[in-house]
């Protein structure tokens, strides 16, 4: 690696990692929109799961503003001094990537999964899926922590899988079919 960074009128990927705007976003979106459904059968679980999405979006955008800082660094040309701010930037998205992506996606499972479980407004195999998710990736989190495993790796990748496949199932599964018909979803 050179000594300081180059200069590059491109803009480098910059502009592809503030895509993640609206992913963000959404995940606010779908927790307030889900609020006044699940609330009735655990307020401090959905309220949680608001805080949660809400974390898991800033953390997001924090990622997003260090990599859109590096860009601006290199489109600077800024010197040598830059280099070791260039990757203090660099591992702040790792981290904040590594905590968004991974932990609070698992923690987002357990809240939104165990009042989707108890309510039983969607199959009951819809949430257990969402549970062994969140297990799998906690567990390879803790195990990235420790050093047992590298971030991008083939046992990180399919430990991740379960809670994706949760939540694409889940956003299909109401899409077409909606909630079961349920004592709590009455009046609305």
């Amino acid at each position: 690696m050179s000594a300081s960074l180059p200069r590059d009128d491109r803009g480098l990927a910059g502009p592809q990692y503030a895509q993640r705007d609206p992913v963000a976003l959404a995940g606010i979106g779908t927790a307030v929109a889900l609020y006044p459904i699940v609330r009735r059968q655990g307020e401090a679980r959905a309220v949680g799961f608001i805080a949660s999405r809400t974390l898991e979006a800033a953390t997001i955008y924090v990622g997003i503003v260090s990599l859109m800082s590096i860009v601006t660094l290199r489109q600077a040309g800024a010197g040598a001094g830059a280099l070791a701010t260039a990757q203090g930037l660099a591992a702040q998205y790792r981290w904040s990537f590594f905590f968004a992506q991974s932990f609070i996606p698992a923690i987002n499972g357990v809240l939104l999964g165990s009042l989707l479980y108890q309510s039983r407004l969607v199959p009951r195999w819809l949430p257990t899926l969402g549970f062994v998710g969140a297990f799998l990736l906690v567990a390879s989190w803790l195990a990235i922590l420790a050093g047992a495993i590298e971030a991008i790796s083939p046992v990180a990748a399919v430990a991740a899988l379960p809670i994706a496949v949760w939540e694409f199932s889940l956003g299909v599964y109401l899409t077409f079919w909606g909630f079961r018909a349920s004592p709590i979803i009455a009046g609305l």
